[in-house]
């Protein structure tokens, strides 16, 4: 079975895995706003294309 991480998030939350939060940033301008707002500074990237 094939899922997206978004699904696997759900399940594993469901039975008490703790699980890190994310936010979607489509450009530099945008990530840098949801770093401010919350007060982190640790920061992952991850690039994903859909074929």
């Amino acid at each position: 079975m094939k899922i997206h991480e978004y699904q696997a998030k759900t399940i594993l939350k469901r039975f008490g895995v703790a699980v890190p939060g994310g936010e979607i940033a489509d450009d530099s301008t945008q990530a840098r706003a949801e770093l401010w707002s919350r007060r982190r500074f640790m920061l992952a990237g991850v690039a994903r294309v859909a074929a």
